[in-house]
């Protein structure tokens, strides 16, 4: 398979854009976070792997809206309501799967991604070998809780009423708020400081970020609020990697709990990593992932 960059064109008439990196017969197709945000976090995992001793190809795109795809004009209420769904953002990952022709393939998604290989799984699994869910929850309320937890226990009693505050007035958009952000963020989202991934301006997707999420990790005011996947985690049938960071924003019980009720599922932590623990600590993120995917590859997962 070609390496290096390919630009697709959508069923829809709007283009991805996507990337290749690896060889080998592993198919492994990552899907980023956000919603909103970009592959980057991916770029160097076949290299990654590849010292763990597995070759693979990988296969990673922007979805549609963020930085390197094409942007749809989200202030067309008729293309927001039909593009800033679940369902599209599903059904994209198997158009992105039949565009690049690959098949018997593994699935890992970070966050916001791994809501949709969860979904992606129940949906589209018998064309999957396995898939690795990458810190995301499959309740929304184990997450809100766990925020009140460790912004509970890292803002001193005054910085958490300012926060609490500036939300219940919607005034996000001041520095000192958007300072207790970046003071959560590193604690608990990029805690390899200075962070890995740097750009002089701002990549994420708003439209789609605020959509879904809302102004930060910290706070969930969008329609993520209604995300409730637990009733299906037992529809999926495929091996499942289970993946969070020791320290990040998502509540460790809540990954053990996932990898319990999902049939043929494993849970693995992250020391010292944070919610992009695949570079606070990549050494042992990807020696996880590469054991899950050799496991499978030689049928020998949770054996």
């Amino acid at each position: 398979m070609k390496q290096g960059t390919t630009i697709i064109k959508l069923d829809n008439g709007y283009h991805l854009w996507t990337n290749t990196q690896g060889e080998g017969t592993i198919h492994l197709l990552a899907l980023h976070g956000g919603p909103g945000g970009t592959h980057e976090y991916w770029e160097d995992t076949a290299d990654q792997l590849k010292k763990q001793g597995l070759n693979v190809q990988l296969h990673m795109y922007d979805q549609l809206g963020s930085w390197y795809s094409d942007t749809p004009d989200f202030s067309d209420d008729s293309v927001a309501n039909n593009i800033l769904t679940y369902d599209y953002f599903l059904d994209e990952v198997e158009e992105v799967r039949q565009k690049l022709n690959i098949d018997n393939f593994y699935l890992i998604g970070q966050s916001w991604g791994g809501a949709l290989v969860q979904m992606y799984s129940e949906k589209y699994g018998n064309h999957l070998k396995g898939a690795i869910i990458s810190s995301m929850v499959d309740e929304i309320t184990d997450y809100t809780d766990h925020l009140d937890k460790i912004r509970e226990e890292t803002l001193t009693t005054e910085e958490l009423a300012y926060m609490q505050d500036c939300e219940q007035k919607n005034n996000y958009d001041n520095d000192k708020y958007q300072n207790l952000v970046e003071k959560l963020n590193v604690s608990y989202v990029d805690r390899k400081q200075p962070a890995a991934i740097a750009h002089l301006g701002n990549t994420m997707s708003d439209a789609i970020y605020n959509t879904f999420q809302g102004d930060n990790e910290f706070v969930i005011t969008g329609k993520l609020k209604d995300w409730h996947f637990t009733d299906k985690l037992k529809n999926i049938k495929v091996p499942t990697l289970v993946t969070f960071g020791e320290h990040e924003t998502m509540p460790i019980e809540t990954g053990k709990r996932m990898a319990e009720m999902i049939p043929n599922a494993k849970f693995v932590s992250t020391p010292n990593g944070g919610h992009h623990h695949m570079i606070d600590n990549a050494d042992v993120y990807y020696k996880h992932l590469a054991d899950f995917i050799s496991e499978v590859e030689n049928n020998k997962f949770n054996q």
